[in-house]
């Protein structure tokens, strides 16, 4: 039994691409292109969503009690994804072994906010470290780390721009189980109707039904950020 979403490496099961990608441009101008690294996320004035994906001993419990159960390891890291659609290819739709439940977990803005300040890449990036023993010192001390992996459309795909995964250990990991976690829903059937109706072809009314997600206003320091508008 896992007891966190799988971490940020592991291919995914295939999934047949859609017919016909939505073409967004044609009824436009096309949208200014996205910057290489962004936080997209489904988020209100006080909240954000992540997703995390589970074996159904761990999942249902978390949504029917609205918080994760004694059986969830919280000396453990634990990855989360405001990416719905990098999710289901990490999960491959909810159908990759114990992880067929999908979650969708509203924390506090504050608590995510608070990780992302307090995180360090999970790779040396010379770019944002002195050396690379700087980052491994950073890394060992670190309750957090930010991993940037390309964003995924509707038929599973690699973009070419980067979404946010966000590994929680210690004393995130802790604090996003007992003190950020607002709501627990089960979003598996959400994810197999997407599914569905992306395998029949019908890309655009799959794409109606994705969260809302848009790009979060990311605090100061993000890892991976500081030097990317």
């Amino acid at each position: 039994m896992t007891t966190s979403s799988a971490g940020p490496d592991g291919p995914a099961c295939p999934v047949p691409a859609p017919r016909a990608p939505v073409d967004a441009a044609a009824d436009g101008p096309a949208a200014p292109a996205e910057p290489q690294r962004r936080i997209r996320a489904l988020y209100t004035e006080r909240t954000v969503t992540v997703y995390q994906a589970y074996s159904p001993a761990l999942g249902l419990p978390a949504a029917r009690d609205g918080r994760f159960p004694a059986a969830w390891k919280r000396e453990r890291m634990t990855w989360i994804k405001p990416s719905f659609l990098w999710m289901m290819y990490r999960c491959g739709w909810g159908a990759k072994a114990d992880q067929e439940t999908v979650l969708a977990v509203e924390i506090e803005r504050d608590g995510f906010d608070w990780a992302l300040r307090n995180a360090c890449l999970s790779h040396y990036d010379a770019g944002e470290h002195a050396d690379r023993a700087a980052w491994q010192r950073e890394l060992k001390g670190a309750p957090a780390r930010v991993q940037w992996d390309p964003e995924r459309d509707l038929g599973l795909r690699a973009l070419p721009y980067r979404s946010l995964q966000l590994g929680l250990s210690g004393e995130a990991s802790r604090r996003y189980a007992d003190e950020w976690t607002v709501a627990i829903r089960d979003v598996t059937p959400l994810a197999r109707e997407v599914h569905a109706r992306v395998r029949a072809g019908e890309t655009a009314a799959a794409a109606a039904l994705l969260p809302g997600e848009r790009p979060y206003p990311a605090p100061e320091g993000t890892p991976g950020l500081r030097r990317v508008s």
